[in-house]
């Protein structure tokens, strides 16, 4: 028996054909998006402006065109013996759609009208929206505020919406549904839609089975009073449950049976946990690639500032799970590798073998802690955990005339580590245990200078995902659960989640002199986050108005 998961990201989509039995990944393929990243321009090449991040939802549904048949062809499985899919998603990554399911961006009259796409979860140009949904719930008190570290972000499900009425408020009386990308793709698979308790509590302020009540929507604008009778819908599915069978026109696009299970959509943060066996509480996962997704169960119920938010269920059934995260991570080594590193070092790369990353990971490895003499804050992205803002810009500080490539290189590593370390010290602070970590994705597979970077700067234990596509795996998980060849995800993590063989532990002298940086870090955290120094969102101001 088998079951596929596909991982939808930022850039591609892929399918990875599960065995299970044992888990074992039979065969993969992956399609990148024709369209990729929209934040300068639609395909029209109508221009968009600043902090702007849209996809396309027709390359959703070109990676089931091509990487379903793909693994089948690959795998040499029968599709009779295929009994379910499950999908995950990045998020918040909302679109808008008629009644029925058809993007608005399909309409002819709307494909050059940039509020008819898929904002995607790095869309921050709904950052005013988003000053305005945390402000109104403080002055009236909002009880949910707090499950979501006291601040909804610009990159969530109704900052996204809000802006929409406000900027073009004939375009939102066109929106029938607006709905996750998860979710609308499930809708295409089965013809039902189904919106998962995931998205909804983190990204969507539900909270104990419900969204805030109409007197705070109307409270932020008289139209958005009814907003989700009228545009959203308070049905949830829970996670692992079966959101429909496959529909026969999918089916036949992907060369695979009709009425098989497809699961309840998930996101790809969350799904990886049960595919590194992290089921019990105090395991932090780390979903590492472009940004970084940290996921944490606990029994306890804290309200931890800064987080993205706690959600009975959010990942493991009877457990609270939090969320938190890194708005950029693999995004800013690949910033300094694309346009920052002479020429020299690239020929060096060349003569070694080696590709760029690789190369100066090997010469920042032969450093000592602390010998390049840098700090840098890792806001290249803004800030997402624990300060929620995406007008921070990044900063490198105590450069000279001697500074290198490499010593550029590893203070970005590091300063990813200790914005991991902020986000570990905040739920510390409220009792909730963070006992080891377990990474997942491209980056802590491909250096083994970062995995040692984060034990020593955390002072934790560091695993890796034995899977190199583990929200794919979660996916495919879920799919078993779904299909009933698993009780419950307890069930299927036993005997299809994976671990490395090996733990990065943490180096004595290492975390000694780490500290000692980490409260340089910390202090410039604070004053240039905090409100002491906002001369990162005046430069910001000055730059947009050069650009206007």
């Amino acid at each position: 028996m088998y079951t596929i998961g596909l991982d939808f990201g930022t850039l591609s989509g892929r399918a990875v054909l599960v065995d299970a039995r044992d888990g074992a990944e039979i065969a993969e393929s992956v399609f990148d998006y024709p369209h990729g990243v929209m934040d300068e321009q639609l395909p029209s090449g109508l221009k968009l402006p600043p902090d702007w991040a849209l996809q396309h939802p027709q390359d959703y549904l070109d990676v089931f065109a091509h990487t379903v048949p793909a693994v089948l062809r690959q795998s040499g499985v029968a599709p009779a013996d295929v009994k379910g899919i499950g999908i995950d998603f990045t998020a918040s990554s909302p679109m808008p759609t008629t009644y029925d399911g058809t993007p608005l961006c399909f309409l002819e009259e709307l494909k050059d009208e940039p509020h008819a796409y898929i904002k995607l979860w790095k869309h921050h140009a709904a950052q005013r929206q988003a000053d305005q949904i945390n402000e109104t719930a403080r002055q009236m008190g909002e009880s949910w505020l707090p499950r979501y570290g006291g601040k909804i972000s610009s990159e969530w499900f109704f900052s996204k919406l809000l802006q929409i009425l406000q900027e073009r408020p004939d375009i939102y009386a066109q929106i029938d549904r607006f709905i996750e990308a998860a979710d609308w793709v499930i809708w295409q698979l089965t013809g039902l839609e189904a919106r998962n308790t995931c998205t909804a509590g983190y990204k969507a302020m539900v909270q104990d089975g419900d969204f805030p009540d109409r007197a705070y929507f109307r409270a932020l604008d008289p139209a958005f009073e009814n907003v989700v009778d009228e545009k959203v819908g308070r049905e949830f599915a829970e996670l692992g449950s079966k959101a429909g069978e496959l529909a026969p026109q999918m089916a036949e696009m992907m060369g695979l049976p009709a009425g098989i299970a497809v699961a309840v959509a998930n996101v790809d943060a969350h799904v990886t946990a049960p595919a590194v066996k992290a089921t019990e509480p105090g395991i932090m996962v780390m979903v590492m690639g472009t940004s970084c997704c940290h996921i944490l169960s606990s029994t306890q119920l804290g309200e931890v500032g800064g987080m993205c938010g706690v959600v009975m269920g959010g990942v493991i059934p009877g457990l609270y799970g939090y969320e938190a995260g890194q708005s950029a991570v693999g995004d800013i080594f690949a910033w300094f590798v694309d346009h920052a590193v002479p020429l020299e070092y690239h020929q060096a790369a060349e003569r070694a073998n080696l590709n760029l990353h690789e190369y100066l990971e090997q010469e920042a490895t032969k450093q000592a802690v602390g010998e390049h003499g840098l700090i840098a804050l890792d806001w290249w992205n803004g800030n997402r955990s624990t300060l929620v803002d995406v007008d921070l810009t990044g900063m490198l500080l105590g450069m000279n005339l001697a500074t290198r490539a490499p010593d550029i290189y590893r203070a970005l590593i590091e300063s990813t580590a200790y914005g991991t370390r902020e986000i570990i010290e905040a739920f510390d602070a409220q009792g909730i245990e963070v006992r080891e970590l377990v990474a997942a994705g491209g980056l802590p597979e491909k250096n083994a200078l970062l995995c040692q970077i984060f034990a020593d700067v955390t002072g934790r234990p560091f695993k890796l995902s034995g899977s190199a596509q583990a929200p794919a795996l979660g996916s495919a998980m879920h799919a078993a659960v779904a299909a009933g060849i698993y009780s419950d995800i307890h069930a299927a993590a036993d005997k299809m989640g994976k671990l490395k063989d090996g733990v990065v532990t943490p180096i004595a002298e290492n975390q000694t002199v780490y500290d000692k940086l980490f409260r340089e870090y910390k202090t410039l955290y604070d004053y240039f986050g905090r409100g002491a120094n906002d001369v990162m969102k005046r430069l910001k101001a000055i730059k947009h108005e050069a650009l206007s």
